[in-house]
């Protein structure tokens, strides 16, 4: 199903401000800017057996890269066939950067730090098995979604996600996503560098995520390397679900308790459409 405002014959976007796509470069003219000079970058890959940076150069050396954590094959062909399924039978909505997205969450402000319940009606059905799978996982143990964003990566469109940090005043200390349809590269950088280790221009770990595998992001991976897809990584269709925790704020004893309990109960009942 095609997202609002896109016809046949005229393709749209959501791109605003720095963010663009495919469609609005050639519509608009949009390019992406020129670095005025140019950078240094270190570039790494993670291995997920040993946890470590390890890095593209054979002269660098390897660093422990913690906070990720992958299970492959987290869902089935058959699993993965039924969630896209369903989610193309709901609209998928024009969102920034080539991307097409679909919100299962309460109505956020988060330059106003305000949230309220909106349309809200919880997660979709079909995400009650796989959070109680998730939850075996000592990484995600005790984990409780309270919003789901499906993503929609078209290579046709340039679709891509900058490199970004989550908000960590709602959404609390686990990301977790499920990559569908191909296998990608989540890019994790620090523009910073790591000069401790000789690094001092910015330094990139590229993260291999198989298709149907899970992915969590969690400590400094979560709050000091930011992460993207890039739109050179996307070769065929992409979808995935993110799934966020509230934060310490919105859980018993935080200010914003009694709101983060009507929040979950809601989530929780997985009878939820897209608002």
């Amino acid at each position: 199903m095609m997202a609002p405002g896109t016809s046949d014959d005229v393709p749209s976007c959501a791109c605003k401000g720095v963010r663009r796509c495919l469609v609005c470069e050639g519509l608009k003219e949009k390019v992406q800017p020129e670095a005025s000079e140019s950078k240094i970058v270190h570039h790494f890959l993670y291995d997920p057996q040993s946890r470590l940076a390890v890095g593209k150069d054979a002269q660098a050396a390897s660093f422990p890269f913690s906070g990720v954590f992958l299970w492959e094959n987290f869902i089935s062909e058959e699993e993965e066939k039924e969630l896209i399924c369903a989610m193309d039978q709901d609209v998928w909505k024009e969102s920034q950067s080539g991307r097409r997205k679909q919100d299962f969450g309460p109505k956020v402000n988060f330059k106003k730090k305000k949230v309220r319940v909106g349309g809200f009606s919880g997660l979709p059905a079909l995400s009650h098995k796989l959070v109680l799978r998730m939850c075996q996982e000592s990484t995600l143990a005790g984990f409780q979604p309270v919003e789901q964003c499906n993503l929609d990566y078209h290579p046709e469109r340039g679709a891509a996600i900058d490199p970004h940090l989550d908000d960590s005043w709602l959404w609390g200390e686990r990301l977790v996503t499920i990559n569908m349809l191909s296998d990608t590269t989540l890019t994790m950088s620090l523009e910073l560098g790591l000069p401790e280790l000789g690094l001092t221009g910015e330094v990139h770990v590229a993260v291999h995520l198989p298709r149907r595998c899970l992915v969590v992001l969690y400590g400094e991976a979560r709050h000091i390397w930011k992460h993207a897809i890039h739109r050179k990584d996307l070769h065929i269709r992409r979808v995935c679900s993110t799934y966020r925790e509230l934060s310490a704020e919105f859980l018993p004893g935080g200010q914003q308790a009694d709101l983060g309990a009507q929040l979950l109960n809601i989530a929780l009942n997985f009878q939820g459409s897209p608002v």
